[in-house]
């Protein structure tokens, strides 16, 4: 105790340093409490499971990490069919989340919502986010995009139907392995010599409806339905038994008994006959590349979407399969700045172009194509680019992308169809007639029950 100075002194001052503490602390707890308060949620729904969907949490947290005002939060909700049925109930009670995958497909029904979705041009113009829809890849963009070239929703997971190739079967075969087939004609002329020389099968394919006719049509510059494949209105009406269409289908039903064409099936099946040697040449994908490339025992290549060269036109681009993000309508206006700056970061050179090489799936930017390139991603995997190349031609009306609804109706018809000719119970062109015919059926219901809804 200091002399002279009663103790009385000492303890006033002990009182009032504690208070002060007392207020210090108390401070600091508020002021962290802010800091949690100022945490907004956005919620994301998405449909990427497995590997993908620890992609997916990846991305999210490399976002929550570089920044704290807004906490990205995604959900798995099943499959592309379970999670935009989930999110459309959950607009229409008032409970949906702020961002939902959706397959390109499901574009037509998202545009149904009217006042339940908000576009993502929006968006980013209210939040002041750089954006400009010139920079994706234009047949990326312009498949998500209206009639006036404004995006929709945001470009997610995305790829495009390429040509794979057995280099191994095409050097047995006497084959120049680095020059792959660029027509249909060469295609046969391949089909055969692999064939021939012991192959079971020349060529399948998988996802027909997808390849065979919507990015033949697209690759072709032919219209897969009016009124600009749907992209003018829901009175669309199906077009795809057009002669070109109608060539090339005749040209595979010819190569079905000599197996120079082996249906597999709807889906991916067909890669398994092409990874196991079966078949020399597979167009499927652009994201099956990772999977070829675990599963495959021998060297492969990636080229073009082949070609009728006497079409003109020919080739125009192929166009996107995948999903894009949607935002939903009805939130806060802080809410839609977390969307938008999460919408930015998901764009950002760095962060698309690792998602295209970890996943498979494409960047959706010019300027991550770019990165990947000076990176020797291409180099490391000759072929990943080819998707790319095709993406990069510039759409044109009847290329541009399918806007149709019913559409997984559409490709199941299709299918069956399809299916009728590989197995030789309906010629070409009534198959195609009766699919046209059924689809359209599957339009006018869409029609009937969403023209007012129609944005």
């Amino acid at each position: 105790m200091h002399p002279g100075i009663p103790q009385s002194v000492f303890g006033a001052r002990r009182r009032m340093s504690t208070r002060k503490l007392c207020f210090a602390l108390a401070a600091a707890c508020a002021f962290a409490a802010g800091s949690v308060r100022a945490a907004t949620e956005i919620q994301w729904w998405h449909s990427m499971d497995g590997a993908m969907g620890e992609s997916v949490k990846g991305i999210a947290d490399k976002f929550n990490a570089a920044q704290s005002a807004y906490k990205l939060v995604p959900a798995f909700k099943g499959s592309y069919d379970e999670s935009m049925a989930a999110a459309i109930e959950a607009i229409r009670t008032g409970k949906a989340p702020h961002l939902v995958q959706v397959a390109e497909a499901g574009t037509a029904t998202m545009l149904t919502l009217r006042k339940g979705i908000k576009p993502a041009y929006e968006v980013m113009a209210q939040a002041g986010e750089k954006f400009d829809s010139k920079d994706y890849l234009p047949a990326v963009s312009s498949y998500y995009s209206d009639i006036r070239g404004r995006m929709l929703s945001m470009p997610f997971n995305s790829s495009t139907a390429v040509l794979y190739f057995n280099k191994v079967a095409f050097t047995k075969a006497g084959l120049d392995p680095s020059n792959p087939p660029k027509t249909w004609d060469e295609m046969e002329a391949a089909t055969i010599k692999v064939t021939e020389a012991g192959m079971a099968c020349g060529f399948t394919t998988s996802s027909q409806s997808w390849v065979q006719l919507e990015n033949m049509s697209a690759w072709h510059h032919q219209e897969f339905a009016t009124r600009s494949n749907g992209y003018l209105g829901l009175d669309a009406k199906l077009a795809f038994n057009s002669q070109i269409m109608l060539r090339h289908i005749a040209k595979l039903s010819s190569w079905v008994k000599s197996k120079l064409f082996d249906y597999a099936g709807r889906k991916n099946e067909a890669e398994a006959k092409f990874t196991s040697g079966d078949c020399a040449l597979l167009t499927s994908s652009s994201s099956a590349y990772a999977g070829i490339k675990r599963s495959a025992k021998f060297e492969f290549g990636v080229a073009q979407l082949p070609y009728y060269e006497d079409v003109k036109d020919a080739p125009q681009n192929t166009i996107v399969d995948g999903a894009s993000l949607w935002v939903v309508a009805g939130k806060k206006p802080v809410e839609y700045k977390g969307v938008a700056r999460f919408l930015s970061f998901l764009s950002s050179p760095a962060i698309q172009a690792e998602w295209h090489q970890q996943t498979g799936y494409l960047p959706n930017t010019k300027a991550a194509y770019e990165l990947s390139r000076t990176q020797g991603y291409y180099e490391a995997n000759p072929g990943a680019d080819i998707a790319i190349q095709q993406l990069l031609r510039q759409p044109a009306k009847d290329s541009r992308g399918i806007r149709l609804g019913n559409f997984a109706q559409i490709r199941d018809i299709i299918d069956e169809e399809l299916e009728a000719v590989w197995t030789h119970e309906k010629g070409p062109k009534q198959a195609l007639d009766d699919a046209v015919e059924r689809g359209n059926e599957e339009l006018r219901k869409f029609e009937r029950g969403n023209v007012k809804f129609w944005r």
